[in-house]
């Protein structure tokens, strides 16, 4: 389970966590313009849009978690168990396998825009990438500074839906998480007022009073509520670290501890790492669950014009500022 938000100040951010029981061996990895793009069933691109995400790269091919390219577009994968299904191969249109959707997008897209344009065009196909790597059932949140969208890839069809809060979830669809959304509209970050009755004296007796009834748990439904609702409401100022601070504490609303959420006997699923990316700048931010100092990987000091991967794998360990 994961959760994606956007993000605007001054620059425009865009990130997510990871929340799972293991890694695969996540890394940093810039994928610069020159290095060449194989598509299962579309061809090869030797030049396209550099890009910067987390990716498990599998022998050489950067398998993207989430991402943001030179030109400012943001897109990341969520689980989607149960109701992703895609297509089947088919002539004439541009088959693109799950496992290469992000790098095919943000190599050839510079903004959402050109991504709706790109998706017309597009069949989105189940061809896994290897036996030991099948298909992952997921679905998408491609945003730039205007605007945001959802993907989704169904029994019947593969839908775009206009994302005006900039949150993605998991289950259910796109649809229902922003219909449930209805459910909440009484909560407030200001102080609730009586409305229960006019002849008794009920008053607040705490702070934070007026988001009672937002839910705490972790499901995906809540998530995708409480992150919206801190979203929305968050305020910082413009300067870069104030916008990375306020977005990890927009995340870290929806922070998944070790032992609360049991997907088997012994197994627990925790928030492994948590991103912020400056889609403006280029600088991909990130914390993990055993080190919470942010570190940053900025891609416009890599050579973007190169042909090989960049990687920077992920520091695991708690970083402690000793102050004596």
């Amino acid at each position: 389970m994961c959760t994606a938000a956007t993000y605007q100040t001054k620059d425009f951010y865009m990130g997510r966590t990871l929340d799972y029981e293991f890694s695969y061996g996540d890394e940093i990895t810039i994928t610069p313009r020159n290095y060449p793009l194989q598509f299962r069933h579309g061809g090869r691109a030797e030049t396209h849009y550099a890009m910067i995400g987390m990716a498990y790269v599998a022998d050489t091919y950067p398998l993207y978690y989430d991402a943001v390219n030179e030109k400012g577009l943001g897109m990341a994968g969520l689980n989607f168990v149960g109701n992703a299904c895609y297509q089947q191969v088919e002539e004439g249109r541009n088959n693109i396998a799950q496992f290469e959707f992000v790098p095919w997008i943000l190599g050839n897209c510079a903004s959402v825009a050109e991504a709706r344009a790109a998706l017309d065009q597009m069949n989105l196909v189940g061809t896994p990438y290897s036996d030991k790597l099948p298909c992952a059932s997921l679905h998408w949140i491609i945003a730039d500074k205007r605007e945001a969208v959802t993907v989704e890839c169904m029994e019947d069809g593969l839908h775009v839906y206009d994302n005006p809060v900039g949150v993605l979830t998991n289950n259910p669809p796109f649809p229902v998480q922003m219909f449930l959304l209805n459910q909440y509209m009484h909560i407030s970050p200001k102080q609730p007022e009586n409305h229960f009755s006019e002849v008794l004296p009920l008053a607040t007796y705490s702070r934070g009073m007026g988001g009672l009834g937002l839910p705490g748990d972790l499901s995906s439904p809540s998530r995708f509520a409480r992150v919206a609702f801190t979203k929305m409401n968050a305020r910082s100022g413009d300067s870069e670290e104030e916008s990375v601070s306020q977005f990890f504490h927009i995340l870290g609303s929806v922070d998944q501890q070790r032992g609360c959420c049991e997907v088997e006997p012994g197994k627990y699923e925790i928030t492994i790492y948590t991103s912020c990316v400056n889609a403006d700048r280029g600088i991909y931010y990130y914390t993990t669950y055993g080190n919470h100092q942010i570190t940053a990987v900025d891609m416009h000091r890599e050579n973007l014009d190169g042909s090989a991967l960049v990687r920077y794998s992920l520091i695991g360990s708690e970083q402690i500022h000793f102050m004596n």
